[in-house]
């Protein structure tokens, strides 16, 4: 047996190693982002939404105004973006502008314009609501009763036919025919075959040259019923002349 012992040497392994270290910080920043995310769910929001207020609606309902907004109650002001909220609410066919405001603590203004109902399209035997653009705004119900002008065409396959409606149809308004008028259905398949049925009168009348021909029109109703003769159709086509076909009898030149 030797004398001397031989020293076993062993390596200690230190209690804060870079990877201990790592691991515990890796935990407690998972502990904290728990912690505070359970906190903020039930941490009261700074500048709750507690109303929103429409101005300018006419027709829309502050319920449907506030589902296109899509904005949250009680979700902060300071977490809403006015800029998004008024491209949310763009997106309705219905809302030609919107303006919105943060008015603290706790309320959110929105003021609008509305897109005006100008005319309905019949296309394919289905009802739609469309602005002065000719944009469809939405289809109308079975029963509903027709109210503004109807334009008889399909956009999408008779473009040329279905602008001079709109543009007709303007014209009508400006001349008072569709608040006098009963009924004004506008067929616009073909430009050149434009025609208007008012009420029980058919009046071709082409494309272009509205203003002069509906002056026109107006002096021959006046003329006709003065003279009282029921009218099959007036054809306004040909320049400056005026083709009157009264009923069950021959035609009469203006």
């Amino acid at each position: 047996m030797k004398a001397n012992k031989l020293k076993r040497e062993g390596k200690s392994i230190p209690l804060f190693s870079k990877w201990n270290i790592a691991a515990i910080t890796c935990v407690v920043i998972s502990a904290l982002c728990i912690y505070f995310y359970h906190h903020a769910q039930h941490m009261k929001p700074l500048y709750p939404i507690q109303k929103i207020v429409f101005l300018e609606n006419k027709h829309l309902t502050d319920e449907e105004l506030k589902e296109f907004a899509g904005v949250q109650m009680n979700k902060s002001l300071l977490a809403v973006s006015c800029r998004e909220v008024s491209r949310q609410m763009l997106k309705s066919p219905w809302i030609k502008s919107a303006q919105v405001r943060r008015e603290f603590p706790g309320t959110l203004s929105i003021s609008i314009r509305e897109t005006e109902p100008f005319a309905l399209l019949d296309m394919h035997e289905h009802l739609f609501l469309i602005d002065e653009k000719g944009k469809i705004l939405e289809e109308m119900k079975d029963d509903a009763v027709p109210f503004l002008p109807i334009i008889v065409s399909d956009p999408y396959k008779e473009k040329e036919g279905f602008s001079e409606a709109l543009q007709l149809v303007r014209r009508l308004n400006d001349k008072g025919f569709t608040s006098e008028k009963g009924h004004i259905e506008v067929i616009a398949h073909k430009p050149d075959e434009l025609r208007v049925e008012m009420d029980e009168t058919v009046v071709k009348i082409g494309a272009g040259g509205y203003e002069e021909k509906l002056e026109r029109l107006i002096q021959l109703e006046e003329n006709l019923r003065d003279r009282n003769i029921p009218v099959d159709y007036i054809d306004l086509r040909f320049g400056d002349k005026a083709i009157v076909k009264p009923i069950a009898t021959g035609g009469i030149e203006e």
